[in-house]
Order: structure tokens, then C-alpha cells, then sequence
């Protein structure tokens, strides 16, 4: 088939490098200029450099709405549009343009976490999977019938890091797979439960900031999250920012009051945690590496010469 590929960062990357790889033939790229979002440098290789090696047209939008791109897809004439990571909103004369429509590839297992940083935002919430979803694509977002979808465990000890490498290598087996399925004339797909559907908006500062009113497990989970390259979870200590690197939940139980700097515990310093730490039944977060503000990372138990204080959501 003639593909039209949309799509952006590594994961467009892959995309366009598993349709190069098949038998279908890459007629246009279009991708977006580069940012310098935070997210949006991490995980940036070029889909624009991987067309023009390939000698595939290549055109940079924002967003795809204006009269001359939409000239130039009619004439390119696709079979089928497949897009991964394109970041803005498709109109529907463009992802109905073609003749079997659009396949858009969505690095979560949809309907679940629709929109953007799925994985971060899966693995905060603890799900024990994650995977990659090609549907067709319609007017709402991600919302479309599923044509293939796959999908792998999350680990005890996953990083959002760990959960990309795991997923950014099912793009290709799965956007290959789905093409087949159009390209051999199937359309019974899935339908989408519209009830299990979940929207998530983009990664922010505020998405980083730790609240010690939640759970510990649920702060673990934070913090493997948002692994390096992501930026670190953060909290304040004495009115300096603290990066927490790398944190358990306690094997005690630590009552008192959030952001209690309680009691050092293995390799780590123990912090009450919970709502209701007050009872004194929840585990606490035990962090064991931290970066200062100055950018020094040391151990915690370096870093927390003597026990007593709190940390704090703000300075």
C-alpha cells in the first residue's frame, strides 16, 4: 500500500522505520518542528533525518490544516495514513482522505489512557500491564476501532524508562501486523468500551511535585515514573528543592503527620506518608538517593544527617 506516515520523537521513528522495512511504500512524511518541551526532548530521535535518508518527501507542520498540505497529501494519493505521536488534532477530510482511512499507533492499551504520557501515567496508577494499540482513527481522540493491540507486564521494580524500551519495540510487529490486516481486506475490528475510556493531558512540573498525603506505594510508583531522562519527582527540604532519585516503601509502619523525616531504616530514610498517617498503619516512603539543588546526588542517608523535620510540597 502507499503509506502516508505522520508522526514525531522516537516512537514516530519507529514507525517510519518499520514501514521502510515492509513491503508498503512510504510516498510522504510529515512531522513536527523540533521543541524544546521537556518531554518532548526526551526520546527525540528525527523522523525528518530517517525520511530524508531514505529519500521520503518530508513536511514539517504543527499542524496539519492548511490548504497546501492538504493539496499535496491528494496528490501523493495514500492508501492509507498511519500516524504515531503526532501531537495535534488530524481534521477529518485528512484522516478520511485516503482510501482505508487512517491507523493511528497509541503506546497504551486503549480505551485506557487516552492522551498523552501513558506510561508514565499507567505506571504511576499501577497497572500491570502496558502495551501498544493500532485502531482506526475518528473524530474523538484515540477512539477508534482496534485492529491490533499487544501487550507487556509491568515489573515489581519497572521504571517508566524500563516501560518504554518494552513498548517502543512492539511499534513495529504491531503497525506491520494491523497494515496486513487492512491490506488483506478485513474490517470486522474491535470496538472500543467507550466505558473503560480514560483521558490523560501532558506531563507538567506540578505532575512531579510530591504530596506526601498519598499513599507510599503510590509516591514509589512516582518516583520510578519519573526516571532519568524524565525529570525526578520532587519535594522541599528546608525550603530548597530535593529530587528524590530512588525510594521504597518503608518496611515499617510510621505514624504522625506527611513529610515527617521519621526514622532510618536499611538503605534508606523513612518518611511518613498517607492521609491518614495519623493512625498510625501506613507504610512510609523510604527514600534512598537524592539530588540537591545544586545537582549534587548523594544517598539519603548522606543527604539526612540527622532525622526530625519535614519535607514539603512547597518551599
Amino acid at each position: 500500500m502507499r503509506v502516508v506516515m505522520f508522526g514525531y520523537q522516537t516512537w514516530g521513528h519507529r514507525t517510519l522505520q518499520a514501514l521502510l522495512d515492509s513491503e508498503h511504500d512510504v510516498v510522504m512524511v510529515l512531522t513536527h518542528p523540533k521543541s524544546e518541551h521537556a518531554y518532548e526532548k526526551i526520546w527525540s530521535d528525527s523522523v525528518a533525518d530517517l525520511a530524508e535518508e531514505h529519500g521520503v518527501p518530508v513536511v514539517i507542520r504543527n499542524r496539519p490544516d492548511d490548504e497546501e498540505l492538504f493539496a499535496r497529501l491528494k496528490e501523493a494519493d495514500p492508501d492509507i495514513i498511519v500516524a504515531n505521536n503526532w501531537r495535534t488534532y488530524i481534521p477529518s477530510r485528512i484522516f478520511d482522505l485516503p482510501r482505508h482511512g487512517t491507523l493511528n499507533v497509541h503506546d497504551s492499551l486503549l480505551p485506557k489512557y487516552a492522551g498523552f504520557s501513558p506510561l508514565i501515567w499507567a505506571l504511576i496508577n499501577g497497572e500491570s500491564e502496558v502495551g501498544v494499540t493500532a485502531h482506526m482513527m475518528d473524530d474523538e481522540l484515540d477512539a477508534g476501532d482496534i485492529v491490533l493491540q499487544r501487550s507487556v507486564p509491568v515489573g515489581p521494580t519497572d521504571t517508566a524508562t524500563d516501560l518504554f524500551h518494552k513498548t517502543v519495540d512492539l511499534i513495529g510487529p504491531v503497525t506491520v501486523g494491523a497494515l496486513a490486516r487492512i491490506a488483506a481486506g478485513e474490517s470486522d475490528f474491535t470496538r472500543q468500551d467507550r466505558s473503560q475510556a480514560s483521558f490523560f493531558h501532558k506531563r507538567a512540573e506540578e505532575d512531579i511535585r510530591i504530596d506526601w498525603s498519598w499513599p507510599a506505594d503510590v509516591l514509589e510508583r512516582l518516583v520510578r515514573a519519573q526516571s532519568a531522562p524524565y525529570p525526578s519527582a520532587f519535594t522541599f527540604h528546608k525550603g530548597k528543592r530535593l529530587e528524590i532519585v530512588s525510594a521504597v516503601v518503608s518496611q515499617g509502619r510510621y505514624g504522625g503527620t506527611p513529610g515527617r523525616i521519621f526514622y532510618r531504616e536499611g538503605e534508606g530514610v523513612a518518611v511518613v506518608a498517607g492521609a491518614d498517617a495519623r493512625t498510625g498503619r501506613n507504610h512510609g516512603l523510604a527514600i534512598t538517593r537524592v539530588r540537591t539543588e545544586e545537582g549534587r546526588e548523594m544517598p539519603a542517608l548522606e543527604y539526612f544527617t540527622a532525622m526530625g523535620g519535614y519535607l514539603t510540597s512547597r518551599p
